[in-house]
């Protein structure tokens, strides 16, 4: 697994960005073959050229980009609310195993439950409206923030931690000074999580729902027109742009926040070194390093220099 991370750690910033754009032109020419070749009906699959442009004419539509808007609204108002239940949550069952004992059992019968199971039930106490789809995103996006708050807490260094304690900081002082700060990475990993889990629940609930506007709803509207096939897949191309904007925003602000991260830390290091090496044509040089016998003789012998 580390040689993974560091084979792809070792990528600079351009070749990561051209084979992502590699990756994409494969599909959308593989996608564009079967179409035009015959082997899917048009109207099953019209080819992605034509999806692509649809997909691009919507940006000139107000009441398309009014729903989008409204997707937008309920998916950050849904994940806000999750963070704000989830984060205190997690860092109080996480500190205090009486509590966290008391909820488990509690906890892990409402998690497997789905979102979309919940759709009739949300509408019939809240009605319809942006209500039902904020409730439904909180649900769904508060379990992995919680989880990893709690993973987070339980992976903070516990020699930080005592040595707090035995200069007399109370337990309040060493979850503010300590354990928060080594979650916080935790933290935002559930929250980009969480994110992609908000969106989804935010489409798939105007869906099925079909009430209200957004862009599942056009989505939904599209597949009940006659030839909408077109339509439907400009606004999955439209959700999945959302997702990867928002992705690429939260990872963009993990490794401004936690550059201490390892994973981070890594890539860092490994950039700075391609860097040097095709500025300066050469491979760089370690420096200098004391070999293990030279390290015996100084602990033995703290008071005078080791021998050459």
């Amino acid at each position: 697994m580390r040689e993974a991370v560091r084979a792809v750690a070792g990528l600079r910033p351009r070749q990561e960005t051209a084979l992502g754009v590699l990756g994409v032109l494969v599909a959308f020419g593989v996608c564009e073959a079967v179409s035009r070749a015959g082997l899917v009906r048009r109207d099953y699959l019209p080819p992605a050229s034509e999806v692509l442009v649809r997909a691009v004419r919507l940006t000139g539509d107000a009441a398309f980009l009014d729903g989008v808007g409204a997707t937008l609204r309920a998916w950050a108002y849904g994940l806000a609310l999750a963070c704000a239940i989830a984060v205190p949550l997690g860092l109080l069952l996480g500190s205090v195993p009486v509590v966290d004992a008391a909820v488990r059992a509690m906890v892990e019968f409402l998690r497997p439950l789905p979102s979309v199971a919940l759709i009739p039930l949300v509408s019939l106490l809240l009605g319809s409206g942006t209500e039902t789809k904020v409730a439904l995103i909180t649900y769904a996006s508060v379990w992995p923030i919680l989880f990893n708050t709690v993973y987070g807490l339980g992976e903070t260094d516990p020699l930080a931690k005592d040595t707090l304690r035995a200069f007399g900081f109370g337990r309040l002082a060493v979850l503010l000074r300590v354990e928060l700060p080594a979650t916080a990475p935790f933290i935002a990993t559930g929250i980009r999580i969480s994110a992609a889990i908000a969106l989804v629940l935010a489409v798939a609930t105007e869906i099925l729902s079909g009430f209200g506007e957004g862009l599942g709803i056009f989505i939904a509207q599209a597949e009940q027109a006659t030839d909408g096939t077109r339509d439907v897949l400009a606004g999955v191309v439209w959700a999945g742009m959302l997702g990867l904007v928002v992705n690429g925003v939260l990872v963009w602000a993990e490794r401004r926040l936690f550059p201490w991260t390892p994973g981070h830390r890594e890539r860092a290091t490994a950039r700075g070194s391609g860097g040097e090496a095709a500025g300066s044509g050469r491979v760089p040089e370690a420096g200098p390093t004391l070999s293990p016998p030279r390290r015996a003789a100084r602990r033995d012998a703290p008071g005078r220099e080791a021998g050459p």
